[in-house]
C-alpha cells in the first residue's frame, strides 16, 4: 500500500506545555498531533477503580470536541447531541471531561436551594430550613467540580425523577427519594443511546430542562426538585430516529465519523492499547496539561458574562437562520450562546463574524423541517383560494 505512511518514528503523548494563551489554543496544541518524544509508561500496578480516556488524548475529532468544551463553558447553549456510528468514541469522549470538569457552587440543601434562587424568587425561592439558615449568616453552598451523571438505559421514570423511598416506606413512614434529574442539578447529565430511551423517560428529561425545576407527587408526598443542568446525549442513527421535539432540544448536533487519515487512526490505536494496559499512568502523562485546560475552561466561565454581540453580528446571525427557514427560536440562542462561548474560550469579550462561522454548522444543522414546510405552504395555499372565492362572491358595491 504506497499511501500508508510509516509510523514507527511517531510517539503518541503530550508535550511539555506549560502555558497557553486560551483554551483554543490549548486544545490545538494537543489532541491529534504528533509529539517529539515517547514517554515511558510505568507498571504501577493493579488499578482498581476506573480511569476514564484522558480527553486531550483523542485523536482528531475536532468538532466534537469543541462542542463538548463550549457546553461545559456555557448551559445556555441547550446541550449536545453527539450522532454517529459505533465505536467513533462518542461516549469515551463524553466520559473523558471528568478531568476537565470546572468548578462549581453547590447546594447543601436536600432541594437544591441556592443564594441566587432569592434573586430570582425571594425568600419563597428557599426551603424552610435554607431559609432560616440564610437569616443567620450561614452559607447555603459549597465549592465542589462539576460531576458526569450518567442515565441508564434501562432507568424507570421512578430512577429518572425519584420516588417513595423504600427503606422509609418499610419503617412505615413517607419519604421522597431524589431521582437522577435532581442528582443532575448544576451538573453534566449524559443519555446514551437517547433514541432508544421511553417517551415517558424523554419527556421528564426535557421538561425538568426547559423549566429548570420539576415536582414530584406520590400520594400526600410532595417535592419541588431543581434541575439546571449541562444535557448531553448520543445516538446511532441505524438503531432508530430521535422524536422532532427532543431533537429541537438538543443545542449543537454533531455529525461523528470515523478517522480517515491512516495516521491517525494508528495513532488512535496506539494511545487507546497504552490506556487499556495501564490506564493509572497513561493518564498521568495527561495530569498536568488537562489541569491547564481546566482552570482555561474555569477562566472561560469566568469570562462569559462580560462576552458582548455586537448588533450588526446579530442580525447577520438571524438572516442566516431566516434564510435556512428555521422555525425554532432556540436556533438564534443557541448560534448566539455558542459564539459567545467561543469568544470567551478564545480569552476576548467581543464576538466578531468568524465565532458565528465556527459554529454555525454545529448549531443549526437538522433543524429544518420538510414536513413543515410543506404543511405551512399547503395551508397558505388553501388560504389564497379562500380568499379568491370570498372575492368572488363579494356583492358589488353600489
Amino acid at each position: 500500500m504506497e499511501n500508508t505512511p510509516n509510523l514507527s518514528n511517531h510517539s503518541f503523548e503530550p508535550e511539555d506545555i506549560t502555558s497557553v494563551r486560551s483554551l483554543r489554543e490549548l486544545v490545538d496544541l494537543v489532541t491529534g498531533r504528533f509529539a517529539a518524544a515517547q514517554q515511558p509508561i510505568e507498571d504501577s500496578g493493579l488499578v482498581l477503580e476506573p480511569l476514564p480516556f484522558p480527553f486531550l488524548a483523542i485523536v482528531g475529532q475536532p468538532e466534537m470536541k469543541l462542542a463538548l468544551l463550549l457546553t461545559l463553558i456555557n448551559p445556555a447553549i441547550g446541550g449536545t447531541l453527539l450522532i454517529g456510528p459505533r465505536g467513533t468514541g462518542k461516549s469515551t469522549a463524553v466520559r473523558s471531561l471528568l478531568g476537565l470538569l470546572p468548578e462549581v457552587e453547590r447546594s447543601k440543601c436536600f432541594y437544591g436551594c441556592l443564594p441566587e434562587d432569592i434573586e430570582t424568587e425571594g425568600m419563597d425561592g428557599l426551603c424552610p430550613d435554607c431559609a432560616q439558615k440564610f437569616a443567620h449568616g450561614i452559607p447555603l453552598t459549597y465549592t465542589d467540580h462539576v460531576r458526569l451523571i450518567e442515565l441508564p438505559l434501562n432507568a424507570r421514570l421512578e430512577d429518572t425523577i425519584g420516588g417513595i423511598d423504600e427503606r422509609a416506606a418499610a419503617n412505615d413512614r413517607l419519604r421522597l427519594k431524589r431521582g437522577i434529574l435532581a442528582q443532575a442539578d448544576r451538573n453534566i447529565l449524559y443519555a446514551d443511546e437517547v433514541n432508544l430511551l421511553g417517551d415517558d423517560i424523554v419527556d421528564a428529561i426535557l421538561d425538568a430542562a426547559a423549566m429548570g425545576y420539576y415536582t414530584v407527587r406520590r400520594g400526600p408526598v410532595s417535592a419541588t426538585y431543581h434541575s439546571r443542568f449541562r444535557l448531553v446525549g448520543s445516538m446511532n442513527p441505524e438503531e432508530g430516529k430521535l422524536r422532532p421535539q427532543i431533537m429541537d432540544r438538543f443545542g449543537l448536533r454533531v455529525i461523528v465519523r470515523g478517522l480517515e487519515n491512516p495516521r491517525e487512526r494508528w495513532e488512535a490505536y496506539e494511545r487507546t492499547i497504552n490506556h487499556r494496559n495501564n490506564p493509572r499512568s497513561y493518564t498521568k502523562l495527561y495530569s498536568e496539561i488537562s489541569e491547564i485546560a481546566r482552570k482555561e475552561i474555569q477562566n472561560a466561565i469566568s469570562l462569559l458574562p462580560k462576552v458582548e454581540l455586537p448588533k450588526d453580528i446579530g442580525e447577520i446571525g438571524i438572516r442566516l437562520v431566516q434564510s435556512l427557514k428555521i422555525d425554532s427560536l432556540r436556533a438564534e440562542i443557541t448560534l448566539f450562546e455558542a459564539a459567545r462561548a467561543y469568544a470567551a474560550a478564545d480569552n476576548r469579550t467581543l464576538v466578531s463574524f468568524e465565532d458565528i462561522r465556527a459554529v454555525a454548522a454545529m448549531a443549526l444543522r437538522m433543524r429544518q423541517s420538510v414536513f413543515m414546510t410543506a404543511f405551512i405552504d399547503e395551508i397558505l395555499n388553501e388560504e389564497a383560494k379562500i380568499n379568491d372565492l370570498l372575492n368572488q362572491f363579494a356583492p358589488s358595491k353600489p
